[in-house]
């Protein structure tokens, strides 16, 4: 199998980038699409170049690193799928591949693909956990949950912070995943009693992050590895009320 790729090469982010032509050829379809890029780098060190950066970590989907664009769609063709579990079967013989980091402000690019997502963290950090006592373990059963309470958290606790929200919005929004983290917690009883300032503080860091706002377009959802829903948003949205109601 044979590709034409096109890789956006940049140094450092006060660097000027640009898309390099790279083909490769007798690649095997079964690859995954990172072990192609690994491919891709043995052969430019062989040739004393540097090679293409680019993020990754568990490679088996569920740790959010290695997003990048493929011909302009957040971790490729490949729906509900990270780039790191989509495989060279997806694209033809022949074909050009654009591979471009994910693009917005608050994500400054590290170079090459790699950028970087710590606005995603300073985010969990302003109030994305719950505070306990330490110690020993409490018995399981000490907090009935309801079964569809739980699945309902479970479902957008399933978002690994990948950012393809952000880098598929046309505003670079990050309204998915906070949305997400806020709705996960304030579901759960363990998370009821700083619901208030939670979301207050999220919501906060989000915008001091320079995200855009979210304008409903859905193209977040549909982009999302996790599908995680839109109706998080809604529910974010309610509770950003709600604690603003009660706080005055």
């Amino acid at each position: 199998m044979k590709l034409n790729l096109k890789i956006w090469r940049q140094k450092d982010q006060e660097s000027t980038g640009k898309l390099v032509d790279y083909p490769l050829e007798d690649i095997n379809p079964h690859m995954s699409f990172l072990e192609m890029l690994d491919t891709l780098n043995e052969k430019l060190i062989l040739s004393n170049e540097a090679p293409v950066e680019f993020d990754h970590d568990c490679r088996e989907g569920i740790c959010g690193q290695c997003g990048v664009m493929i011909n302009g769609l957040a971790h490729g063709p490949l729906k509900n799928t990270t780039t790191c579990q989509l495989h060279l079967r997806e694209f033809k013989d022949g074909e050009t591949v654009v591979i471009e980091p994910f693009r917005s402000g608050a994500f400054p690019i590290k170079r090459d693909l790699k950028v970087d997502r710590g606005a995603f963290d300073r985010i969990i950090s302003s109030g994305g956990y719950v505070s306990v006592n330490t110690g020993q373990s409490p018995e399981a059963n000490s907090i009935p949950i309801n079964h569809i309470i739980a699945e309902s958290a479970f479902d957008s606790a399933a978002c690994i912070g990948c950012g393809a929200c952000v880098a598929t919005c046309k505003n670079g929004s990050a309204a998915l995943f906070t949305a997400a983290k806020i709705t996960h917690l304030a579901k759960l009883p363990q998370g009821k009693e700083e619901r208030n300032q939670r979301v207050l503080n999220m919501v906060y860091q989000m915008d001091q992050e320079a995200f855009g706002h979210c304008s409903n377009t859905e193209a977040c959802e549909v982009e999302c590895p996790q599908s995680i829903s839109v109706l998080n948003i809604a529910q974010m949205n309610y509770e950003y009320n709600r604690a603003k109601t009660l706080k005055h």
